[in-house]
């Protein structure tokens, strides 16, 4: 089930509330950061200020931003934002349900990834690190990859075998220390991205520390 992160100090409205999503309301931006999300739902009925400032924020996460808005307040809407889409607060729930669905297809499994200065392009088989070329063998490109899918996410050793190296790989889930420890090596001063959580696996930096972390 696809998850939505509201970002209001109140509750989402009920035409959000009835659609089969899982939903999360925080208060800032910055709580949403912390938050998986597939879509984060920006609440701009009754400040736009402090939406506008949300969406600028969020437009540097992975995840498409939606922003709801008043009728009164369409009018003053810019690009600039960052919002991906935007729909009117009184809109029926149907209206809100094919908003979400385009951003979620749009979404899904994107070619490019984006972690401050590291830039993964799927389509293109290829790799960057503050602009430069990385150069990776083919089994760090996909370890880097599918940790850059999962930010903020432990991933166990056993995990990262199954979806990088296969079901069939028999080989011990040591292979991963020595790979990540590679991977590192190529990231610089930009390891930290590749954290450990002993005894269990590593952790891609989510958003917000990714963000910090540029």
């Amino acid at each position: 089930m696809s998850r939505i992160v509201f970002v209001s100090s109140t509750q989402p409205p009920s035409e959000l509330t009835l659609l089969s999503y899982e939903m999360t309301t925080v208060e800032s931006a910055a709580d949403a950061l912390q938050e998986a999300a597939d879509v984060y739902v920006i609440d701009g009925r009754t400040d736009l200020a402090g939406a506008r400032a949300a969406c600028q924020t969020l437009s540097r996460a992975e995840a498409p931003v939606l922003l709801l808005v008043a009728l009164a307040g369409l009018a003053v809407l810019s690009p600039d934002w960052g919002f991906s889409d935007f729909v009117a607060a009184n809109s029926e729930p149907a209206e809100f349900d094919a908003r979400l669905r385009v951003l979620l297809r749009t979404n899904a499994d994107p070619d490019v990834l984006v972690a401050g200065p590291i830039r993964v392009d799927g389509a293109a088989y290829s790799a960057t690190l503050d602009g430069a070329p990385l150069d990776l063998t083919y089994t760090e490109f996909e370890l880097l990859r599918y940790l850059m899918q999962h930010p903020g996410r432990v991933l166990s050793r056993e995990t990262l075998v199954s979806q990088v190296w296969g079901y069939d790989y028999y080989g011990g889930t040591r292979t991963v220390d020595v790979h990540v420890r590679r991977l590192r090596a190529k990231l610089g001063q930009f390891d930290h991205y590749v954290g450990t959580v002993r005894n269990v696996g590593y952790r891609f930096a989510n958003a917000r520390e990714a963000h910090r972390a540029g």
